[in-house]
């Protein structure tokens, strides 16, 4: 719509309220909810066209295309429910992340993530986010996203606690970015899902990144199991601060033989895994100075290496 169009749609508006001041004077109570129909129409189309008109074909289209303008930005819902011009705009919210595959994380989701006390996993760009509120974290499209939220369902119906349930969730999308607000719908919109995904990570060995543990260039929000394989008892008590710190210097590199995330593939799935230097059970420290990055194949050939002796 041109500008000349919207302002004859505002004229329009302007006009059925100055109208609407004689059905004040009636008093009739339904004859001024009839009257404000009009109204209601109005103030929807004037809306649903501010998008441009290249993505405007439905109100999905609508709301992805203000997302994409604004991304890992604050959208509150009236923002949504006047670019798509509908009142069902959340159903559409809702297929654009389970059928479409866009990171777009609900105000409830972030609330559980800044609840968590782990400041790896906190995301203060988003701190203030209500309930109603939305973010798009990612402008990449999963077209595997469909698949994935299939398992989160068959899995939310399962006997298993919150955290199997997760870890399970993990594993069969394990190597692939999932977003918390699948975690949350797993384990069945529990709160304390970020705090259950952070043990699997600390107390269990499970190798889950997130943009702050291990892996710089994922969006916020989002978490990857890099593999189906549980860190050593002895590594899973390096707190996350050291274990952060150590990557970042390393260059998230393995120090030995220079992989790193961006040769990742299916059919060599490895991951960082970091390497006591003077061994943990003979008194090595969890500190900087005597810990270095190892991808697991490098990890494991060390260690195989002093099978005859004691291990870190």
């Amino acid at each position: 719509m041109t500008t000349s169009e919207l302002e004859a749609t505002r004229l329009k508006i302007a006009t059925l309220i100055a109208d609407f001041e004689h059905e004040l004077q009636k008093g009739n109570l339904r004859t001024r909810v009839l009257a404000l129909i009009p109204v209601f129409h109005q103030l929807r189309h004037l809306g649903s066209s501010l998008i441009p008109a290249e993505g405007k074909n439905a109100a999905r289209d609508r709301i992805i295309r203000y997302f994409q303008t604004y991304p890992v930005t604050v959208i509150k819902g009236d923002e949504l429910m006047v670019v798509s011009g509908i009142q069902d705009w959340p159903r559409r919210v809702r297929e654009l992340r389970v059928e479409f595959g866009w990171a777009i994380a609900s105000g409830m989701t972030v609330k559980d993530m800044l609840a968590d006390l782990d400041p790896a996993d906190h995301m203060t760009e988003l701190a203030g986010m209500r309930p109603s509120d939305y973010v798009l974290l990612s402008q990449k499209q999963d077209r595997d996203a469909a698949h994935r939220w299939h398992l989160a369902n068959s899995l939310r119906g399962s006997n298993l606690s919150v955290r199997d349930r997760i870890l399970a969730f993990f594993k069969e999308s394990a190597g692939q970015p999932v977003t918390g607000e699948e975690l949350r719908y797993v384990s069945g919109n529990k709160s304390d899902w970020p705090r259950r995904t952070r043990e699997l990570r600390t107390e269990f060995g499970w190798p889950i990144v997130t943009k702050n543990t291990g892996q710089p260039d994922l969006p916020v929000g989002v978490y990857v199991l890099e593999r189906d394989r549980q860190s050593p008892e002895h590594d899973r008590t390096i707190p996350d601060p050291v274990r952060g710190r150590v990557l970042q210097r390393d260059g998230y590199a393995c120090k030995n033989c220079g992989w790193t995330h961006a040769a990742w593939n299916r059919s060599d799935p490895r991951h960082l895994e970091l390497h006591h230097k003077k061994h943990h059970v003979v008194g090595g420290d969890n500190t900087e100075e005597n810990l270095t990055t190892l991808c697991t194949l490098c990890h494991d050939d060390l260690h195989r290496q002093k099978a005859g002796g004691t291990v870190g």
